[in-house]
């Protein structure tokens, strides 16, 4: 993918293939010691917004047409008495079929920080025969409202439709770029101050079937513009032992999926993260898998994210739908304000997959420079180095990297650098996935509530 545009930072970030198709060697650590030692807590500015909802009073909070809220130890929404029907064009296919379809629409929400970007993304079970759409409408500061912008169309499996993202969306002040809507110029002061979401959950007509909705929310934040972000002390020092899948292995298998491995770096590192979990698909799920390949189940996570409009396996929001496919999973895509919020989250066992963008030189050890790329934070050394597994090594041995605390901390968290070229381009500003049980431990609880995502 080229180069980004000035905010789309979605776009320079998703893009999982790197300059390189090999990585430079590792650098060598000692384990960490675990436990780690308590830590001060992480540090809080207005910078991001978090609302999900997911609880049985979220559900029969928001508007439902046709929906029921379901109660039971993981709630969540599903259709009740349909709307009516309508007909689909999948622009994939080319085939339009008949759906009934019932939706759920949430409060407006004021986002505790007037944002410059919105990301959703949502927990489902789609059956075959079902699938789902969200939307997002955002309320300018004079009251003027967004069109209702499709975040994606989705289902788990690509049998009813191909999922997708939808281009050419946007009102003159603000845009979507694959799964992220931004302000077009926000150095004009203009900002989204709240939104909605709506979901719509759809069926073949005649039948009992539904999808149900665990979870859907969205990020709100506003990020300045900086090449460079000032230095944490290291406050963690504790290694997560999460499987080790390198993309590479993938080279050139099932190119009709971003070109093969070469560009998987994103289901790579989500695949990782739902075995972390214990969590994997089953045999009859990697049928379809050429029996030669080896790590089949990267194949299988990149064909289940595979963005058909974008044309890629880095829809940030298509990753996270994918590993709450996974029994009693949940996922989100969120910003992070700090890596001391990232090591209060590895102090409670929760690994953290990350994107961004670098020159080579820029991240000693690498071996590669890339316009956008995602990789896994599974700990962080005695001398608060980040450990990690990065997918864009040459074999699966190689996957786990330690990579120097300051260079890691500045190419993830800042939001302009120089390419290569030496043209001002687009950093990813913390955008990371965090994948975690329904049922989280309560450290785990303690640790995501304080970040708003529980």
């Amino acid at each position: 993918m080229p180069e980004s545009t000035p905010r789309r930072t979605v776009l320079a970030a998703a893009l999982a293939a790197v300059a390189s198709t090999a990585a430079g060697p590792a650098v060598a650590a000692t384990r960490a010691p675990d436990p780690a030692p308590p830590a001060r807590p992480p540090a809080r500015t207005g910078l991001v917004d978090n609302r999900f909802w997911s609880s049985y009073t979220d559900w029969r909070g928001g508007h439902a047409a046709g929906t029921r809220a379901v109660a039971g130890r993981r709630p969540g929404i599903a259709i009740d008495s349909p709307l009516g029907r309508t007909d689909y064009t999948d622009p994939h296919t080319g085939t339009t079929a008949s759906w009934e379809y019932a939706t759920w629409t949430s409060p407006r929400h004021t986002a505790t920080v007037p944002a410059t970007e919105i990301i959703a993304s949502w927990n489902a079970d789609t059956p075959a025969g079902t699938w789902l759409a969200v939307e997002l409408r955002g309320t300018y500061p004079d009251g003027g409202e967004t069109p209702w912008y499709v975040m994606g169309r989705w289902a788990a499996g690509d049998g009813d439709l191909r999922r997708t993202s939808v281009d050419d969306q946007g009102d003159g002040r603000s845009t979507v770029w694959t799964d992220t809507l931004a302000v077009d110029d926000p150095t004009g002061g203009l900002r989204l101050v709240a939104y909605e979401l709506r979901v719509t959950l759809y069926r073949a007509p005649g039948t009992a079937l539904t999808p149900t909705v665990w979870r859907v929310g969205a990020m709100a934040s506003d990020i300045p513009d900086r090449f460079t972000v000032p230095a944490s002390a290291p406050c963690t020092a504790r290694e997560l032992t999460v499987p080790r899948y390198s993309q590479n292995t993938h080279v050139g298998q099932y190119p009709e999926y971003d070109n093969g491995g070469e560009a998987w770096c994103s289901p790579t590192s989500s695949q990782m993260i739902v075995e972390y979990w214990g969590r994997r698909p089953t045999a009859e799920q990697l049928a379809w898998v050429n029996p030669a390949f080896d790590d089949p189940q990267v194949c299988h996570a990149a064909r289940y994210t595979y963005d058909y409009q974008y044309g890629g396996c880095g829809n940030w929001p298509f990753n996270a739908a994918y590993a709450a496919t996974y029994p009693e999973m949940s996922a989100v895509v969120t910003r992070l304000r700090s890596l001391t919020e990232l090591e209060s989250l590895i102090r409670v066992g929760i690994p953290v997959i990350t994107s961004q963008s670098f020159r080579k030189e820029e991240l000693t050890g690498a071996g590669y420079g890339t316009a956008g790329h995602l990789m896994t934070v599974i700990g962080f050394t005695a001398d608060g180095d980040v450990i990690a597994n990065d997918p864009a090594s040459p074999n699966n041995d190689a996957v786990r990297r330690v990579y120097l605390r300051r260079e890691w901390e500045n190419i993830w968290l800042r939001t302009k650098r120089y390419n290569a070229s030496g043209k001002v381009v687009s950093g990813t500003g913390g955008v990371c996935y965090l994948y975690w049980p329904a049922e989280p431990a309560p450290s785990q609880r303690r640790v995501l509530r304080s970040l708003g995502l529980v």
